[in-house]
């Protein structure tokens, strides 16, 4: 079954004032180098169930403008399946330090920095990126003589990925079980996917739509990402029943 969203023409759902961006740049979260400026970022509020089954209703994302009224939607979904989060905080309430943000297992999305280990902007640094209950997904980097760094390390008890583990009860809170409605809502690429490293946390656009997107402004990079998606949603509904039929190709677009 296909999830889909009401598409919105809305813009973003609360752009960010001027005490927010001081606030950005004070923490660390926000330099002069980042490929959107904070008037392309937008909050994004919700509310959340947690690990015991509680409600809380000061989650919060920062994500690029044109993006925000799905995000919106997805969270809300995942509030109405109960999928739990342990936290959603901004990631200024942790200097920018995106380890300390896995530790204490934060869903997050915006942060300027480069991908781990150097070089290119992380999609984080769009607004375009997403990390998911870090602990129950955690970051691999393989290492020297066949060692694996696991980032958070409480990450290590969620290494075998199985849905279905004999003799063991379920674990909630796993990024395999809302694939789709990441994908769903742009978030087309996951990095469970990935060969080397795997970072089960994280949900990403291609970096291709994500660089045309931040070159737009608002109103044209919403036009653009609501075909994009349109065309991802449609080509999931054409090829069920088809067997050997992909969507890659519209997802890396």
């Amino acid at each position: 079954m296909v999830t889909t969203f009401a598409l919105q023409a809305s813009p973003a759902l609360g752009a960010l004032g001027q005490p927010a961006c001081e606030r950005l740049k004070a923490a660390g979260v926000l330099r002069d180098q980042a490929p959107v400026g904070c008037d392309r970022l937008a909050m994004v509020r919700f509310p959340y169930i947690d690990f015991s089954g509680a409600r809380h209703d000061d989650g919060e994302l920062m994500v690029l403008d044109a993006v925000a009224p799905e995000v919106s939607q997805l969270f809300h979904a995942l509030y109405r399946r109960r999928f739990p989060l342990a936290r959603v905080r901004l990631i200024d309430h942790y200097g920018g330090d995106d380890d300390a943000s896995m530790r204490d297992n934060n869903t997050s999305a915006f942060n300027q920095r480069a991908v781990t280990g150097g070089g290119l902007p992380s999609l984080h640094a769009y607004g375009l990126a997403i990390d998911i209950n870090p602990v129950q997904n955690p970051f691999l980097q393989p290492g020297d003589g066949g060692t694996v760094r696991v980032s958070p390390p409480a990450g290590t008890s969620y290494l075998n990925r199985r849905a279905g583990r004999p003799g063991k009860p379920p674990r909630p809170g796993m990024a395999e079980d809302v694939t789709g409605l990441f994908a769903a809502a742009g978030f087309t690429v996951w990095g469970g996917d990935w060969d080397t490293p795997l970072d089960y946390q994280h949900f990403q656009f291609s970096r291709e739509l994500a660089q045309r997107l931040a070159a737009l402004p608002e109103r044209e990079a919403r036009q653009l990402y609501l075909q994009k998606i349109e065309a991802y949603r449609g080509c999931l509904g054409e090829r069920r029943g088809k067997a050997g039929t992909t969507c890659a190709s519209v997802k890396a677009q």
